[in-house]
């Protein structure tokens, strides 16, 4: 056996041999993120371990992922991945890289004022002394007069999120709001992971055990924060993509992941809440919105809803960029959706020095005329990695300026290796060991070939879904009267750099607006109003899927798209 201790958070443990830091970690109850599942592709595992005896174990340099990973072994004090790297001797691991706290959550959306007309009642009859409850068609009773306290959740579960807001039911007042990340990004970043990981019992039973044990937590810090008895919440809304649902209530998600992409769960029901472990009012129930297809979930009917895109006129498109791209276009209220898989890199994973939304994360980058870079980062802290928004904006500076080609590789400097690209007085187009370009943005932050490549192939993935959605409707760009981006992702990206990189078509420039966080906000509508959740499950029905993955010419103009 040996010894392992987690330096900072006073946690010492004895493992087998053989047992790889990241296991040690998770039997301990210790966050260290692993998108790809341990597989050594990402690299985001790092960590930092020091005095191992006997030397010899099997340690990982956090430089080495992918086909690389094990092409040698670190030194006795070093930084390494945690999903490779066995435990053989006494060691003591730093935390500080592999945990990330106080990560941006966007909260807020935009919504609409309406009738608040919930499905719960309470009525407290004084003769019998007690408190009649209405939950739907459920009926109960409370001692004592409690008709003055009726609340619900909503949750909106994203696949790298997760929000949570306390709702007064009589009032429709927001009483408090929690966010935190998803557990499941521990095991994989992505819905595709996810779905592989989920077709095997014991990997459903992860990540289900997973999200309940942090929804009732959040539950429980919204509750002690608003001074409400948890037993008085009487209904939960899971507002999420539809693997996310399944995974969320204990379903299996394999269906959605192989032709002909069917959903063993079409939302548009109630769950009892006891049954998936919510510590609430024993009668309270969770509440699915409708799903729309494998991959237009609830997360949309909920922005369908916030945005009330069902009784727009003209020619709007609604876009939820993630690691999923969901887009719907509303034509004078007759809705068409499709998907698309944009990958973890919008999150700032498979990017060398990416990172999410957290304190010292670069958010903002411009490049001048003569080449200086300014940058801008989460809480103004010392620049450490760059998060989605600073990617793109990166990205769109380095093609807007020239460093970088249509074809998205990097341009060499003007005078430099016979290159022909713009001047660069500051140095900052360099080479790493191995002879690769790379542009340094900050002390060890670098954008490598291969994180352009990753942007490429997000945002290519993106504007196909656009094109091809349009085109099913004998649309063209210049037809778009507004364009509607939510999401965390698109409410913190500048509007400038979608248009830099061709993620969106030169004419929508003008019509852009950013919603926020839609899959809250119609959530909340959900909870508030019954008959929206009647007018929504039939909304969701008559909505027209577009599958891409049918589209005989998605290939030809998603390679057309790659192009900055």
């Amino acid at each position: 056996m040996s010894r392992v201790s987690f330096v900072g958070k006073n946690v010492v443990l004895d493992v087998p041999a053989g047992t790889t830091i990241l296991e040690a970690a998770r039997r301990a109850g210790i966050r260290i993120e692993s998108p790809c599942n341990g597989e050594g592709k990402c690299g985001k595992c790092r960590i930092y371990v020091e005095q191992l005896e006997p030397a010899g174990a099997v340690l990982i340099p956090a430089g080495e992922t992918g086909q690389n990973a094990a092409a040698g072994e670190a030194g006795v004090n070093d930084y390494v991945l945690a999903c490779l790297s066995c435990i053989d001797g006494d060691l003591k691991i730093h935390l500080d890289d592999a945990e990330r706290e106080s990560v941006r959550i966007l909260s807020e959306g935009r919504g609409f004022s309406h009738e608040i007309s919930p499905p719960v009642r309470k009525e407290y009859d004084a003769a019998e002394g007690l408190t009649r409850v209405f939950v739907g068609d459920e009926r109960f009773s409370e001692p004592g007069d409690s008709s003055g306290e009726a609340y619900g959740v909503v949750a909106d579960i994203g696949t790298t999120t997760l929000v949570a807001a306390l709702i007064d039911l009589a009032s429709g007042r927001e009483l408090a709001s929690e966010s935190a990340l998803n557990p499941q990004t521990e095991h994989a970043q992505d819905v595709l992971s996810r779905v592989k990981i989920a077709s095997e019992p014991e990997g459903l039973d992860t990540l289900y055990r997973g999200i309940s044990r942090e929804l009732n937590r959040m539950i429980a810090e919204l509750s002690q924060r608003a001074g409400v008895d948890r037993e008085h919440i009487y209904e939960v809304v899971f507002s999420g993509n539809t693997c996310m649902l399944h995974l969320a209530v204990g379903v299996s998600p394999e269906p959605i992941g192989m032709y002909p992409y069917t959903p063993a769960l079409m939302g548009a029901c109630y769950e009892p809440a006891s049954r998936h472990g919510l510590r609430v009012s024993p009668f309270g129930r969770i509440y699915l919105p409708p799903v729309i297809s494998a991959y237009v979930g609830a997360d949309i009917s909920s922005g369908i809803l916030a945005s009330r895109l069902f009784d727009r006129r003209g020619t709007t498109l609604f876009m939820d960029i993630g690691t999923n791209g969901e887009m719907v276009i509303s034509r004078d209220g007759e809705l068409s959706a499709t998907s698309t898989a944009a990958g973890p890199a919008f999150e700032g994973m498979n990017i060398e020095s990416g990172m999410r939304a957290a304190a010292g994360a670069i958010e903002l980058v411009e490049i001048d005329g003569e080449g200086r870079v300014s940058l801008g980062t989460v809480e103004g802290a010392p620049p450490v990695g760059i998060c989605g928004s600073g990617l793109l904006d990166a990205a769109g500076e380095l093609v807007r300026r020239g460093y970088v080609g249509a074809s998205g590789r990097f341009a060499r400097p003007d005078g430099a290796e016979g290159g022909d690209g713009p001047p660069d007085p500051e140095g900052r187009l360099e080479r790493d060991g191995r002879g690769k370009l790379r542009y340094r943005l900050a002390d060890g932050v670098w954008l490598t070939q291969n994180d352009l490549r990753q942007v490429q192939l997000a945002k290519g993935a993106i504007r196909a879904g656009i094109d091809l959605l349009l085109e099913s409707l004998s649309l063209s760009a210049e037809d778009v009267d507004r364009v509607q981006i939510a999401g965390s992702f698109g409410y913190h990206i500048r509007e400038q750099s979608l248009f830099h990189i061709s993620l969106l078509p030169e004419s929508f420039k003008g019509s852009v607006e950013f919603v926020g966080n839609t899959s809250k906000a119609g959530g909340e509508i959900l909870l508030l109003n019954e008959g929206y959740r009647r007018m929504m499950e039939e909304t969701a029905r008559a909505v027209r899927v577009v599958e891409l993955a049918n589209d005989q010419n998605f290939e030809k103009v998603f390679v057309r798209s790659l192009r900055f």
